[in-house]
């Protein structure tokens, strides 16, 4: 009940009224004192007017007969009444121009208002007051000489209320200034009234969560610059909640997708484990199963055991390199190394591999090319590239070359003249354990993990690779490494 009595009225309107309120106040005010005071002026004024004419009469205070002519000649001056009255400072009358009745009928005079200021401060007025003597209102001016009060005194008629009365002209101008400033404050609460309602429909969708629509502009003062600094505000929170709704979304999807990942690379694992220990198994239960068998065949089941244990080796180690990029990629150690060097140490190590193959290598790498990282991922960079062209690519050259390079980064060209690889994988080429030829990863001792431990290994030094067909033929590896 007490929302709908505060909403009953707009705010503007409330506004309106309640600045119109005072102002009427003010104005009032104002008028009041304003009309008074031009009343009391305008009484002085013809106060000033009487006690003129009173010290006119002063001179003949001993000749009634002269003030007599006085008054008749005051009066059709005036084209009116005139009542003059001398009395002592007792307030005895001594002399009246009414002369309806005796002297010694009047009453005392000393309790008149206007007499007793002119005896206490030489000169008195009343503005308004009826005779006891002739029933009639009269505006009375009285002036002490010495001891006697002469008392002038003219009807309040209404010519005299006419002088009397405050300026009209006056109160039109007044009211026509009212009228004017009603219209700006109008004008005025109108903005403002505006400028609140969009406030108002901002905080409700604001309260609500809601985007902000066309709520329109606020002015260029400081309500419309705290109102678009509120708005600011609050574009930035939402910004902030969406952003981080997003993020959450994203670590949700991250997080699912790694589980999934895990799942698939513990099934991919497992598929891969149990070739070579199947084999290994199978060819000793035949040894242990078959004691006469002939020596040439032991020879080819225990060689063969060998490379399939071999195999299982390999495999177990690109799982815990896999496993360790994956799990603590924010703890590997890294340290300053000269590239340079890591790869040189790689073909040196698979001089003999590249000669069995009659494979040559083109290096074109500076003497130097000093960053930080980890040496053993790095190392494993170029001697998966290179193990698996010297097993697949059945190419006759190997190019290796550094590129130009920004202030952050080498980045480098690895490529082949071999038979390359066919377009449809090589989106998916560096894919734990996604094989090209599976039979022939497999017989060729491949674990399927390479080219992700290649990946995985960049991308922890602040790179990227991508995969392409060379042109003349062969495959193309672009990658780049973060120098610090």
């Amino acid at each position: 009940m007490d929302t709908g009595l505060k909403y009953k009225f707009p705010f503007q309107v409330r506004l309106f009224l309640y600045l119109m309120l005072v102002f009427g106040l003010f104005l009032l005010s104002f008028l009041a004192f304003q009309q008074h005071r031009e009343k009391t002026f305008k009484a002085e004024k013809v106060n000033a007017w009487l006690q003129i004419f009173n010290t006119q009469l002063n001179p003949f205070i001993s000749n009634p007969s002269a003030i007599d002519s006085l008054v008749l000649m005051k009066k059709e001056s005036l084209g009116g009444d005139l009542r003059i009255t001398i009395m002592d400072t007792l307030g005895n009358v001594l002399y009246d121009s009414e002369k309806t009745r005796p002297l010694n009928s009047f009453s005392n005079h000393s309790d008149r208002p206007e007499v007793k200021q002119a005896m206490a401060s030489g000169t008195g007025f009343t503005t308004r007051r009826l005779s006891e003597t002739t029933d009639i209102e009269y505006f009375y001016s009285a002036t002490r000489y010495g001891n006697i009060i002469i008392r002038s005194a003219i009807p309040y008629s209404v010519s005299l209320k006419e002088i009397l009365r405050a300026d009209r002209l006056f109160l039109l101008v007044m009211t026509g200034i009212f009228l004017l400033v009603s219209a700006l404050v109008l004008i005025l609460t109108r903005r403002l009234g505006n400028n609140i309602n969009r406030l108002r429909k901002f905080a409700l969708l604001a309260d609500k969560g809601e985007p902000i629509e066309d709520i329109g502009s606020f002015p260029k003062d400081e309500l419309g610059e705290i109102s678009n600094h509120i708005i600011r505000l609050y574009s930035r929170l939402r910004q902030t909640k969406e952003a981080l709704e997003s993020e959450h979304s994203m670590v949700l999807h991250q997080k699912q997708e790694q589980t999934r990942l895990k799942k698939q690379l513990t099934q991919n694992i497992n598929h891969e484990l149990k070739t070579p220990v199947s084999s290994i198994q199978g060819y000793l239960e035949t040894l242990v199963n078959n004691p006469g068998i002939p020596e040439t065949r032991r020879k080819t089941f225990i060689d063969s055991s060998y490379k399939q244990s071999n195999r299982l080796v390999q495999l177990l180690n690109d799982i815990s390199t896999i496993t360790r990029m994956d799990e603590a990629s924010e703890i590997i150690e890294k340290s300053e190394i000269n590239l340079s060097d890591i790869i040189r140490d790689v073909f040196a190590d698979l001089a003999g591999a590249l000669q069995e193959k009659k494979i040559k290598a083109v290096i074109d790498i500076p003497q130097s090319l000093i960053m930080n990282g980890n040496h053993s991922l790095l190392h494993s960079v170029f001697r998966n590239l290179t193990d698996n062209a010297i097993a697949y690519s059945v190419c006759d050259t190997l190019f290796v070359s550094l590129k130009e390079s920004d202030e952050d980064h080498f980045q480098f060209v690895y490529s082949d003249n071999g038979i390359g690889i066919e377009e449809e994988h090589l989106p998916r080429i560096f894919e734990r354990f996604y094989r090209v030829d599976t039979g022939r990863s497999r017989l060729l001792g491949g674990t399927g993990l390479g080219l992700s431990i290649v990946k995985n290994a960049i991308v922890l030094h602040g790179g990227t690779i991508t995969a392409g067909k060379r042109e003349g033929g062969g495959i193309e590896f672009c990658f780049s490494l973060k120098k610090k």
